[in-house]
């Protein structure tokens, strides 16, 4: 499938004073702008007493600058009906605005000052102090949530990429100002920030805005060159056949089964995203077909991949009643180690495909979904890819290479996590037990 006429490129790239990288796409017929401050900064870089940190400044930032109160940065977005949020994760954090055209410098004045002129103040850190806490809580009271927590500490041990994004009740009650503060001005360096921004814009202008905005920030790294995409340490941090039991009180039991990738950098990554929707993508797919449709044991599963720079993981979801686990999990094996051993027919790799490329450009439709592939590429990558260049990556795929692929990565031990009415892992029904 070839690009469609109607999704041109064009994806501009500025680098501005300080390591600044501004990366923009005009979308015509649109009147809005989806833009972010991009940091590569995320909780795979806090250390010791800094367990959190990232996600707490995403809180914190937005308390006051020396030019606005936290309610006139609230008032300041509202006036416009525009959208302002943030969001941390292991590798990085962004803050972003939605905007109508019009409004656009007045979001780039905005999200600049709340990144680089804070004022973190005491009363502040304790106020939020408590909000976070009660963010934790209501982690621990979504299952499925305390599942993906629990499963990347069982997959990724000590290694950094295990720690919760959100940080620990104890490493938040422990944080301090001056902890906060030296990791933020540290850590939220200009060379390091990306601003993605897509919509009907004009890129030249744009420039000038951010050059503006970011200038006293900018003017710390005079002359800096930006970070480069975070490269892999070398470090295996995945582990198999281990297995994770959090005793919950609650109606259903939930599993996540799964399995280490490599990480970002290394090839196949279009052949990894076509095992996984043929696994558990859409409702065509073997885990959803064999799991609900065919035997009725649960009403939710699916398959996921995440990858870093180090690693990566391929996971099974699935929640059912605790009497069904047992089940649940003997046919989840069962339909991996037939993939692993058979690889996925040809009109499984075809739908994996077209599911593929529609998600794709259907996603190109929206503006917020522009701004952040522009802002994780540039991260990630260094660099750009065109949709064209996108799609022609997945067409590419062959059902030999997801044979292949499905041997290497299904033939390992799982690893296990399971959040449940089960109070020591002996309660587990025998598939989940023998896992460990």
């Amino acid at each position: 499938m070839s690009a469609p006429d109607t999704f041109p490129e064009t994806v501009r790239r500025s680098d501005l004073p300080g390591g600044v990288r501004l990366v923009t796409e005009a979308v015509p017929g649109v009147r809005s702008v989806a833009l972010g401050i991009w940091i590569g900064i995320g909780s795979i870089d806090e250390v010791g007493t800094q367990a959190g940190a990232a996600h707490f400044l995403e809180h914190l930032l937005f308390k006051g600058t020396r030019r606005r109160t936290a309610a006139g940065i609230a008032e300041e977005m509202d006036a416009v009906g525009g959208e302002l949020n943030a969001f941390t994760a292991k590798e990085h954090t962004c803050y972003y605005a939605h905007v109508l055209d019009t409004d656009v410098a007045l979001a780039v004045d905005l999200l600049s000052d709340v990144v680089t002129d804070a004022e973190l103040a005491h009363t502040d850190v304790e106020l939020e102090r408590g909000v976070v806490l009660e963010e934790i809580s209501m982690r621990d009271d979504d299952p499925e949530d305390l599942l993906g927590d629990l499963f990347d500490q069982t997959l990724f041990g000590d290694h950094p990429l295990g720690r919760p994004v959100i940080g620990t009740e104890d490493s938040v009650r422990a944080m301090s100002r001056d902890t906060l503060h030296t990791f933020w001005r540290g850590e939220y360096t200009t060379p390091r920030m990306v601003v993605a921004a897509a919509g009907n814009l004009d890129h030249a202008q744009l420039a000038d805005l951010v050059a503006t905005a970011l200038g006293p920030a900018a003017h710390r790294h005079d002359g800096a060159r930006a970070v480069p995409p975070r490269a892999a340490t070398g470090v295996r941090p995945a582990r198999s056949g281990a297995l994770a039991l959090e005793t919950d009180d609650s109606e259903q039991a939930h599993v996540m089964l799964g399995v280490p990738t490599a990480g970002r950098q290394a090839p196949g990554r279009p052949v990894l995203a076509v095992l996984n929707s043929a696994l558990g993508g859409g409702l065509s797919s073997r885990l959803f077909q064999q799991v609900r449709e065919q035997r009725g044991l649960a009403y939710q599963v699916y398959s996921s991949t995440v990858r870093y720079a180090d690693a990566g993981s391929l996971s099974v979801y699935a929640g059912c009643a605790p009497e069904r686990l047992g089940e649940v999990v003997a046919v989840v094996r069962d339909v991996l180690g037939e993939v692993a051993a058979h690889g996925l027919t040809d009109a499984e790799v075809a739908r994996a495909k077209g599911s593929l490329r529609g998600g794709l450009v259907l996603g190109s439709e929206d503006t917020a979904s522009r701004m952040n592939r522009l802002g994780r590429a540039e991260l990630d990558h260094g660099r750009q890819r065109s949709l064209a260049e996108s799609l022609a990556r997945i067409e590419s795929v062959t059902p030999d290479e997801t044979a292949t692929l499905a041997a290497e990565l299904l033939d390992q031990s799982l690893t296990a996590s399971v959040v449940g009415p089960y109070e020591e892992p002996d309660d587990l029904p025998a598939p989940v037990r023998d896992l460990a």
